[in-house]
């Protein structure tokens, strides 16, 4: 009867583990993967200073800054603030990183009653650490990606508004409120600075910091050129947008014409790797027989470091620049 009990308790321990590892991760994965409709997109600016905060309040709110990072020495978490910003994520950082180590500690303290902590702890390191910083990275490419497919039409909208006599601050406002998200949610953030007091090239820097792409730091040092020398803006917003369309044409170009290597380059690095796990299956005996051997351990060590050095460099090979 308490073999019974301590079996009731322990399978009781395992499904709790379970079920909260695995509302925790979907708490993670929601929080990451957001999506927006585009009513609520634009009007998510709006939202940000909801709360009745005002003046200064909302510069610091709409302006975060990554040097107030506690983890900004920890490498692989230093640009962990950037990555919620660019991907569109208004989560603390903080509280996000606090989240993913307690799940880790909890998942792998009560997986350890049952396998070994040095086997729970990467695992559960591998679940809650790893896997929603790749899941972040993911997303942040994905909106930084429709974000610069976006900016040469917003661009466009404010070259036209020009052309007819606005000024620059209502383009600004029309990109805000007609076109969708992302590029509607930033140039609501730039309108909201300059709102609240912020200087308009100031504003466009912070874009460029936000955002980190090359097509946003080019807008930025363009909008700061013509600000103090004058010229024709729309003319210069139409150059710029035909610069942007035409960088993305060839950054498709080269993906097509490089797509043979690239695919190459992956089935090679794989193939060292699949002969390794098929001789272990099909014949255990062929690593077993010599595994005791003192030099196995080196040796496969070694090996094992010239097929990752291999993938590295198959990679820097075919992954282009641009």
């Amino acid at each position: 009867m308490a073999n019974g009990s301590i079996f009731g308790l322990d399978l009781l321990l395992i499904a709790t583990t379970f079920l909260g590892a695995l509302v925790a991760f979907e708490g993670i994965r929601q929080a990451l993967s957001r999506q927006e409709t585009p009513h609520d997109a634009r009007s998510r600016r709006m939202r940000m200073i909801a709360k009745g905060a005002t003046g200064d309040d909302v510069l610091r709110l709409l302006k975060p800054r990554a040097e107030s990072w506690a983890l900004s020495r920890v490498p692989g978490l230093a640009s962990l603030p950037l990555e919620l910003r660019q991907a569109g994520i208004s989560y603390g950082a903080g509280r996000l990183s606090l989240i993913a180590f307690g799940a880790t500690l909890i998942f792998a303290g009560a997986a350890s009653r049952f396998v070994p902590f040095a086997f729970s702890l990467p695992v559960a390191i591998l679940l809650f650490i790893v896997l929603p910083r790749i899941a972040l990275q993911i997303a942040a490419t994905r909106r930084l990606d429709e974000l610069t497919r976006q900016l040469p039409d917003a661009l466009e909208l404010m070259a036209r508004g020009l052309r007819v006599g606005h000024p620059l601050n209502t383009t600004m406002t029309s990109v805000a409120r007609e076109m969708a998200d992302p590029v509607a949610s930033e140039f609501g953030v730039m309108v909201d600075q300059i709102a609240y007091g912020d200087d308009l090239v100031d504003a466009f820097h912070d874009l460029a910091d936000r955002i980190g792409t090359e097509d946003a730091r080019f807008l930025s040092v363009s909008i700061a050129i013509q600000h103090g020398t004058g010229g024709d803006l729309a003319r210069m917003l139409s150059t710029l947008a035909r610069v942007i369309r035409d960088r993305l044409m060839m950054r498709r170009k080269i993906k097509a014409i490089s797509a043979e290597g690239r695919l190459s380059a992956v089935i090679l690095s794989m193939i060292p790797l699949i002969i390794i796990a098929a001789m272990s299956i099909l014949v255990p005996s062929y690593y077993g027989d010599i595994s005791g051997d003192p030099l196995f351990r080196p040796t496969a060590i070694v090996v094992l470091g010239l097929v990752l050095a291999n993938a590295v460099v198959m990679r820097r090979l075919v992954n282009f620049r641009f």
